[in-house]
């Protein structure tokens, strides 16, 4: 099962690479069923390792004037404050053990991996469909909402803070609609605000979770190798088209652990 979650971490890093999202939507589940981490230090690790790989994916983006250093700021500090408030406050107060009758019991790490699927289910949604982003000309003469653009990254970040996901499939329209930046450019913004989110979320958790340092680097270092093969592969493919076959993935990723965390157990 670990040979399996070795190989399947270089697909966190090539999804994030190809698509400039979706890393995490894979980290978890890998991280839970291949090598059986709880919920809680899985969510935490898989911080660490899309953060770290998404610093990587980015560096070819800024090279190529592809990221949008002020939005990166501007949409990160109401993300980062999220993200703090999540990992330090909310997700601590969540007891380990919910709620129990003789026949089942509801405990903290079912409760984030359902929250988790139901992510996935709505993250697949958006990767299916064929979203019609907002014509970049007409945009110009539209007022850039930035209370939208607050709540958003509020949004995002206690997502990410509590599940450790809701990256580039949610940054990326966001960037595009609400701040009227071009697809590539919003790719390599979102590697650097999932890079921001990830690791202030990581660092955050530091005071009440052990980290298993040998696989979390090893797992890292895959994905990154990961992310340089999706990056120099998104230059030979059109990342879009192979958007929605993931999609249909993550559909069924996200109704297996539905499934295997209230039936099969």
């Amino acid at each position: 099962m670990e040979i399996a979650g070795y190989i399947a971490s270089v697909f966190i890093g090539i999804t994030l690479g190809l698509i400039g999202g979706g890393g995490s939507i894979l980290t978890v589940p890998v991280l839970v069923y291949l090598f059986s981490i709880d919920a809680v230090a899985a969510i935490t690790y898989s911080l660490f390792i899309v953060g770290a790989t998404s610093v990587v994916g980015s560096v070819s983006y800024f090279n190529k004037g592809l990221v949008d250093l002020k939005t990166a700021v501007f949409f990160g500090i109401p993300s980062v404050l999220s993200v703090f408030l999540t990992r330090i406050y909310l997700l601590p107060a969540i007891p380990n053990q919910i709620f129990s009758t003789t026949d089942f019991t509801i405990t903290k790490d079912l409760v984030l991996l359902l929250l988790f699927a139901i992510l996935m289910i709505f993250a697949s949604y958006s990767m299916i469909r064929k979203r019609k982003f907002a014509d970049e000309h007409l945009n110009q003469n539209r007022k850039t909402n930035y209370i939208k653009i607050i709540s958003w990254g509020l949004f995002i970040g206690m997502i990410t803070g509590l599940i450790g996901a809701g990256g580039g499939f949610l940054i990326i329209p966001a960037l595009v609609n609400l701040l009227r930046l071009p697809m590539k450019t919003a790719i390599g913004t979102s590697l650097i605000i999932i890079s921001i989110n990830s690791l202030t979320g990581f660092l955050f958790s530091l005071s009440y979770i052990s980290v298993r340092w040998n696989l979390v680097l090893s797992i890292t270092a895959i994905a990154i190798a990961g992310i340089l093969i999706g990056s120099y592969m998104a230059s030979k493919i059109d990342g879009k088209k192979l958007k929605p076959i993931f999609g249909w993935f993550v559909l069924a990723m996200g109704f297996y652990i539905i499934i295997r965390e209230t039936l099969i157990k």
